[in-house]
């Protein structure tokens, strides 16, 4: 069957889905298996682990700025060759992090990876747009949600087990090799899935118009960006729970990665809950609801930080249903932002995933930036996320509704 065909059941998990769930599975990957190596990896090139901790950060700020040119791409020859092309740098560029010798060619061989990798998380997003309608959408995306949530849970495990036995190189050394299995993969067993008869015309002008209009649609844009803020409160989460968790309330480093795969097991549980809940419900009902949570647990947060007691058990309970509710929001969505983009998928997803990463990069910053020895800059970005992020669903239901012919 051609990958163009429309699946009757996204949540069986048939073959393209599950490479779709091996390129969304690359960034995250990316992101949590050299993190074991910090220490490591700074004493081997004589450095601070702050300079160590800029590698990521160049990596994140890649995710973000490199999306937006592969849709334009993929709109006119296809979802195959940006893969082709983006897999091959993210193998070259894994190789070259193994090898590097100091940590600013280890941050320039990162930006590299990170502009490789995005390729795959913006074509995975694209076929199951190509594939798929709106409800099918959400279900796949809640079926990726799954890796999403395993991969910081793994991750750690798997880089810390290479680490121990072959050292920090090692851990690139497989990421690149898992690059190029998924780049065989691809040109395997996935099938073209746009309609060449559709593609669009890769002029400048053309391309500007596009983003251009996106950037006036109001559905995409408020849907796009109800996303990105929830996602970005989890970015928030990942920069500032150790300094609150480890260094505040005592919890020991090694104790530390039960809290986050908690976590993570809540997306997941909340993905595979979703995926029953929009097939027979309204996606943006879903939403609706889901959106209470993380504005409840950040504005919880807030309050006891504000208020100065933020004691233990209530930080553990407010980061839980925040990074949990996640697994409904995000596919929900994201599937509703795409609703209407059938005819320039690539482009959509490669702004979609621009502005809600330039989300995520600007909130971890903030709660990098604005330290002051206690948990209120987490909690209060973290309720700015929420908030934010019902605020922008009213905007792109808003935006949907006035689509509707009367």
């Amino acid at each position: 069957m051609s990958l163009s065909a429309r699946a009757p059941r996204a949540a069986r998990f048939p073959l393209w889905l599950l490479v779709c769930a091996s390129l969304t599975a690359l960034g995250p990957l990316s992101i949590d298996m050299y993190l074991p190596s910090f220490p490591a990896l700074a004493a081997d090139l004589g450095v601070d682990i702050g300079r160590v901790q800029l590698t990521l950060g160049t990596f994140l700020v890649g995710l973000a700025a490199g999306q937006a040119f592969y849709g334009p791409i993929s709109d006119r020859f296809g979802r195959k060759p940006p893969l082709y092309a983006g897999l091959a740098l993210y193998a070259a560029a894994a190789a070259g992090c193994a090898l590097a010798r100091d940590v600013e060619a280890l941050m320039l061989w990162r930006f590299l990876q990170a502009l490789g990798g995005c390729a795959g998380m913006v074509m995975a997003r694209a076929v199951i747009r190509d594939r798929l309608e709106a409800h099918e959408s959400a279900r796949a995306f809640s079926s990726l949600m799954l890796v999403m949530g395993l991969a910081p849970i793994l991750a750690p495990i798997i880089g810390g087990a290479v680490l121990g036995v072959f050292g920090w190189r090692a851990i690139f050394w497989l990421l690149c090799g898992a690059s190029l299995l998924i780049l065989l993969v691809v040109h395997r067993y996935m099938e073209e899935s746009l309609d060449h008869a559709s593609a669009m015309p890769l002029r400048l002008g053309r391309v500007l118009s596009n983003y251009g209009e996106l950037l006036r649609d109001r559905g995409f844009v408020g849907y796009s960006l109800s996303a990105g803020c929830a996602q970005a409160g989890m970015f928030a989460y990942i920069a500032g729970s150790p300094f609150v968790l480890i260094e505040l309330h005592g919890i020991a480093p090694s104790h530390y990665g039960f809290v986050f795969g908690t976590n993570a097991l809540g997306l997941i549980a909340m993905s595979q809950v979703n995926a029953r809940l929009v097939r027979n419900r309204a996606l943006d009902h879903v939403l609706r609801g889901a959106l209470l949570a993380p504005c409840a647990a950040g504005v919880m947060l807030a309050a006891v930080a504000l208020a100065g007691t933020a004691p233990l058990p209530v930080l553990l309970a407010g980061f839980f249903v925040f990074i949990g509710s996640l697994g409904c929001i995000l596919p929900n969505a994201s599937a509703l932002a795409m609703a209407h983009q059938g005819h320039r998928a690539g482009t959509a997803s490669a702004l979609m995933g621009t502005l809600q990463f330039s989300l995520g990069t600007l909130a971890g910053a903030a709660v990098s930036v604005w330290r002051d020895g206690t948990a209120l800059p987490l909690a209060v970005v973290m309720a700015v996320c929420g908030i934010g992020a019902v605020g922008m669903r009213l905007v792109g239901r808003a935006g949907m509704q006035a689509q509707r012919p009367a």
